[in-house]
């Protein structure tokens, strides 16, 4: 099988019929642009939302949780301990939610290798004060270093600096839809009145917007040193430590290892947001579908002006056999034929693709939910490109393999004494 004069006698048929041969290679070419368009849009579309929701939860987070204790006096009893016991009204642990050792825990989790960093949190609950109003809430007090490194807490400050919450006491910074609420600005002072019926006085160094309504409306941040002493504890009083690891693939195994290592409650990231996760690969699963039915859809356009190209090619097929070519030859000259075809076309839809992908990125996309947000998402990733031309080699391949597989047995001596 000489190579050369094959593929030359496949671009010589292309040349016979170039308009069909455009307009195979302009529906693999739509195919393939459609489909890294369609991709990179919902899959930046997916980490947008992703970056507004699990990039703003740890891997990891290490808590105490107000429960009933698993050894219930009952069950220490010797007699009743091989017996099934029924218990109503469990009153939960005597505990709070402080963790207990929580600089020894950090300070062990900060040498494990799997771990990026850890952040300690204390969470408030409390009532902000608007005239006779009180508006439920919580404050979260932070490591100012810690959250911004782990979280980019900045990202979502529209008005002020995160670190103003460490240069200054008694300072906070509050979501947007409760500064609406409150009509207050920065520079503002609200009072803020906690669980055990203190009132505290606390200066607005800044304003947050993360894009989720139910957060912007209630949540508010402070340093550590004023979440502790709104709730009248010691400098040691932490009930969050937030853990983000150097692959998010191990939460669910570590978070079970950090629980029982440290004899603490700890709940992974895919477990808090599974809701979430099943969305984002629903939308993911959805686009790659669309994707792959256009380059099908292409695929059959193939198919069909192979075939007739054939039925029109008979004559030439019958002299290429007639002068010494085999069935394998002109079998692998119309194969040659179609994947010149499917990669002419896979080419110039990555290129089509990615100056798509681009313009749509390029298009305002400007919401008072999302602050951050300019121009809508996109996501190049270079494995969406190489399984695009990938696809379009292999759908054309398999669209040409039936029609030169009939070419190949067509019979000369039948052509021509029929001419």
């Amino acid at each position: 099988m000489n190579l050369k004069l094959i593929i030359d006698i496949a671009f010589n048929l292309i040349k016979a019929r170039l308009k069909q041969s455009i307009v195979a290679a302009v529906g693999v070419t739509f195919g393939i642009a459609m489909f890294i368009t369609l991709v990179s849009f919902m899959n930046g579309l997916n980490n947008l939302l992703d970056g507004l929701m699990l990039n703003r939860t740890p891997h990891v987070r290490l808590y105490n949780e107000i429960k009933p204790t698993k050894e219930q006096p009952v069950i220490l009893s010797k007699k009743f301990r091989n017996t099934t016991n029924f218990i109503n009204s469990i009153k939960p642990k005597d505990r709070g939610q402080e963790i207990y050792n929580s600089k020894s825990i950090i300070n062990a989790l900060k040498q494990d290798s799997r771990i990026i960093d850890v952040a300690p949190k204390v969470s408030v609950p409390v009532f902000y004060n608007t005239g006779n109003i009180e508006i439920t809430g919580l404050i979260n007090g932070i490591d100012v270093p810690a959250e911004e490194h782990l979280f980019k807490v900045s990202d979502y400050i529209i008005e002020g600096n995160v670190f103003d919450l460490n240069n200054e006491g008694n300072t906070i910074i509050i979501g947007k839809g409760l500064s609406e609420k409150m009509m207050v600005i920065v520079g503002d002072i609200i009072k803020i009145t906690t669980l055990k019926g203190g009132l505290v006085n606390l200066k607005i160094v800044g304003i947050s917007q993360i894009g989720i309504a139910e957060i912007d409306n209630t949540m508010s941040y402070t340093s550590l040193e004023t979440a502790q002493m709104l709730l009248g504890e010691s400098a040691g009083y932490i009930t969050d430590i937030q853990v983000k690891l150097t692959d998010m693939a191990l939460a669910p195994a570590l978070a079970k290892e950090f629980g029982n290592k440290f004899n603490i409650d700890a709940i992974d990231a895919q477990t808090a947001n599974s809701q979430f996760e099943t969305g984002s690969k629903v939308r993911t699963i959805i686009s790659y579908a669309v994707g792959i039915t256009l380059l099908i859809v292409a695929g059959f356009g193939i198919y069909n002006i192979l075939n007739m190209m054939i039925y029109e090619k008979m004559d030439s097929i019958a002299i290429l056999k007639a002068t010494g070519f085999s069935g394998n030859d002109v079998k692998w000259i119309f194969i040659s034929l179609s994947l010149i075809i499917g990669v002419t076309g896979g080419l110039f839809g990555l290129l089509f693709g990615f100056a798509f992908s681009h313009a749509i990125e390029l298009i305002p996309f400007e919401t008072a939910s999302l602050p951050t947000i300019k121009t809508y998402p996109i996501d190049y990733k270079v494995a969406y490109y190489t399984i695009g031309i990938i696809f379009a080699v292999c759908t054309t391949t398999i669209a040409g393999l039936f029609p030169a597989l009939k070419a190949s047995k067509i019979d000369p001596v039948e052509i021509i004494r029929g001419k």
